[in-house]
């Protein structure tokens, strides 16, 4: 079996290309996937770089979000059969022709939904879906920023929000990348290498935005957070800057506001019914049209690390997907 593996961590230069690897065998309650996709998302540059809130020992493939076909099912495992197209979620793994996931973490794709759209909507949209409804409860009318906002989160973020009804305000590193965001879907923009982002946010609410999506961190957190309106939230959604921001929590007080912890890995294994019919419910609107997960560029396995150094270059609109089957 192929995968891509990581021999050591610190360096994109430790992925290697193995071909001799043993078959995964279904254990009790997982099934075994012939992977069709796999989708890139930031964590991957962290855990190849050995800086993951984890840290796995090498050698090992990352990827964490696949998608493909049902080879094997495990002892105790109802609802999934072989030959079942599906998408699945795991910590690491995903960047190999086969992997032995939790039958927890793997649903069912509706026909006509496209593998590669499948392998890179599952963590980026359900991730925002969470995010905005579960923890926000981002409504019509409300304001939303979005920071990072031409990433995959992103971007499910900017198109979730205008699907709710919010007004959505993207903040992004460049000229192009904000001008990417506008054409899917944000009422305005701001470029944070060039504006103040808290006197802008003035500038464009008066009082302030209403929810915050960060999955940023560095000094923007804290910045975001003083341009959030009176019982503001903010969205702790990753640290992409590097930089585990520490904010004065007076502002909490002084505005009502609330910092909100976002993690959607631990969502879907503890609440998996719920995180079942959020994702069912995100890809009956990817099959509809109503939503459309822009995907930047596909690569082939031989290449997933090309996949993995544009996310670390900043180079990407929207998803980066690793094509595993040709």
């Amino acid at each position: 079996m192929r995968a891509l593996h990581c021999t050591a961590t610190g360096s994109l230069d430790n992925l290697v290309l193995r071909e001799d690897l043993p078959e995964p065998r279904a254990a009790a309650g997982e099934v075994v996937v012939d992977v069709a996709a796999c989708g890139i998302n930031f964590p991957d540059v962290l855990l190849v770089h050995g800086k993951y809130q984890f840290r796995p020992d090498p050698p090992f493939s990352p990827g964490g979000e696949i998608s493909g076909t049902v080879r094997e099912v495990g002892e105790g495992v109802s609802g999934l059969t072989v030959g079942q197209r599906v998408c699945a979620w795991m910590p690491y793994g995903g960047l190999a022709e086969r992997v032995g996931v939790s039958a927890l973490a793997a649903w069912p794709i509706p026909e006509g939904v496209d593998m590669v759209v499948a392998a890179g909507s599952l963590v980026t949209y359900g991730t925002t879906w969470h995010a905005l409804v579960d923890r926000a409860g981002l409504v019509a009318g409300e304001t939303l920023l979005v920071l990072g906002a031409a990433g995959g989160v992103g971007v499910a973020a900017i198109q979730i929000g205008k699907l709710l009804g919010a007004r959505v305000i993207a903040a992004a590193s460049s000229a192009d990348k904000l001008e990417f965001c506008k054409r899917i879907g944000a009422d305005e923009t701001i470029d944070y290498t060039r504006e103040d982002l808290k006197t802008r946010v003035k500038e464009l609410t008066g009082a302030g935005v209403d929810v915050v999506y960060d999955p940023v961190g560095g000094s923007f957190t804290e910045a975001a957070l003083r341009a959030t309106a009176w019982n503001g939230r903010v969205l702790v959604v990753g640290f992409a800057a590097g930089d585990i921001p520490k904010v004065p929590t007076n502002l909490c007080l002084l505005k009502g506001a609330s910092l909100v912890g976002v993690f959607w890995g631990h969502f879907a294994t503890r609440e998996h019914e719920k995180a079942r019919r959020e994702l069912a419910e995100i890809l009956e609107r990817v099959r509809d049209g109503r939503i459309v997960p822009p995907i930047h560029a596909t690569y082939p396995l031989e290449r997933g690390a090309d996949a993995i150094r544009e996310l670390e270059d900043r180079k990407v609109r929207g998803k980066v997907v690793v094509r595993v089957q040709p």
